[in-house]
């Protein structure tokens, strides 16, 4: 290995270890800082010349991210998620119904906007409804953040991993959703059921709720006008419109407001999250040049990760080792060479998103989740989530990947 190799394969483990950790002890960097660092040393170090690492960025990824932010942060805004929430969960008359209309809710919303933003907004409305009844809060907690996992496997724009995949692979909007929507659909109904198990006690008497929900103050005509765009943006993407240019298109018409001023919908952009992945996307192909020969890279071939169990197991395993998106691209150089690509690009979409029901730590809506609870002033603990996220994380990915093996 070249000085110049080892140096790249030395950036790339402390970056992918920052990412993991979250900081780099002593420092105040979070990972995006981490990942600029990584990006800015591999150009440092002459792995990647300035013009190679403007190319390494995916900017349809950053684009679709970037759109998407600015429609859920309008839906938020303008009170539309508020109402919505509102009237489903007023019609749950009893405590499995309100777990029922929780999981679908969270579940459908995260199949279409990005799941992390979804639990932000439906996580206190779920401890301010628990509260108001005299309910226990963190079974519906748990499904909050289960949907969201779950319900966001359906679509490329359901969250930032399917979002990098559906650049990278090049897989149509509506191919990923009819091959994905199924086990989507299936690990709603297994939230459902698991919790009901675990936490038998809530829902074994049946008790007569009547819930209500602040609405608070909606801007009526934002709201319609973001449901319109809303329905615009699901018609473009099945029609094959490319998913970053409609997402693009679709923010830039709900900026043309009076009654929202424009700083309220910028500061719900999550900008360190675009930082952290265009820094991740120049370290990953600062690695792929100086690291990943040909051979290295067919490789690939001798881990077995053309059978699809297998690669499933690998990519819930490294998702949970370092983190989605991470896992993704670090697995970006090997799968054009594998037999069926586009069905391996599905199995790492289904696998790094599901995995994320593991452990309360899993994902990034898991932890907005337990960060509104434990602001709410009710925990939810590491030991909670695993009762329920551990046999439903085995449950959907063993569904998930028979159902790509043998019914793709």
């Amino acid at each position: 290995m070249t000085l110049m190799g080892a140096a790249a394969l030395l950036i790339l483990v402390l970056t992918y270890a920052g990412v993991a950790i979250g900081r780099i002890p002593g420092l105040r960097l979070d990972r995006a800082g981490i990942a600029l660092l990584g990006g800015a040393a591999m150009i440092a170090i002459g792995a990647l010349s300035m013009e190679d690492a403007y190319r390494a960025i995916n900017f349809d990824t950053i684009t679709l991210l970037l759109g998407m932010m600015i429609v859920v942060a309008h839906l938020k805004v303008s009170g539309a998620f508020r109402g919505l929430g509102a009237i489903a969960i007023e019609h749950a008359h009893a405590p499995f119904m309100l777990l029922v209309m929780v999981t679908l809710l969270t579940g459908v919303l995260s199949a279409f906007l990005v799941n992390d933003a979804i639990c932000l907004v439906m996580a206190p409305i779920v401890v301010h409804v628990t509260r108001i009844i005299k309910r226990n809060p963190i079974p519906y907690l748990i499904a909050t953040a289960a949907a969201s996992n779950c319900g966001s496997v359906a679509t490329i724009t359901g969250n930032p991993q399917n979002m990098v995949i559906g650049a990278l692979s090049g897989i149509s909007y509506p191919a990923f959703s009819a091959a994905l929507a199924p086990v989507a659909l299936f690990g709603l109904v297994a939230v459902v059921v698991i919790i009901r198990i675990v936490y038998r006690a809530e829902f074994a008497r049946t008790v007569q709720l009547t819930p209500e929900v602040s609405r608070g103050r909606m801007h009526k005509g934002q709201v319609l006008k973001a449901v319109v765009v809303c329905i615009g943006l699901a018609i473009a993407f099945f029609a094959g419109v490319p998913v970053a240019k409609a997402a693009l298109i679709g923010g830039a018409i709900l900026l043309l407001t009076r009654a929202i001023k424009p700083e309220r919908i910028y500061r719900e952009i999550d900008g360190p999250l675009l930082f952290m992945f265009a820094g991740l996307f120049v370290v990953v192909a600062g690695a792929e040049k100086t690291l990943l020969t040909p051979d290295m890279i067919a490789s690939a071939k001798n881990l077995g990760l053309d059978d699809v169990w297998r690669l499933s197991g690998f990519t819930a395993v490294l998702s949970n080792i370092m983190s989605n998106v991470p896992a993704v691209l670090a697995l970006r150089p090997f799968i054009p060479g594998l037999e069926n690509p586009e069905r391996a690009w599905l199995v790492v979409a289904m696998s790094s998103t599901l995995a994320g029901n593991f452990t309360l730590l899993g994902s990034v809506a898991n932890l907005i989740v337990a960060e509104q609870a434990r602001a709410a002033g009710t925990p939810l603990s590491f030991g909670a989530f695993s009762r329920v996220g551990l046999p439903l994380t085995l449950t959907t990915l063993a569904a998930g990947t028979a159902w790509l093996a043998f019914g793709f």
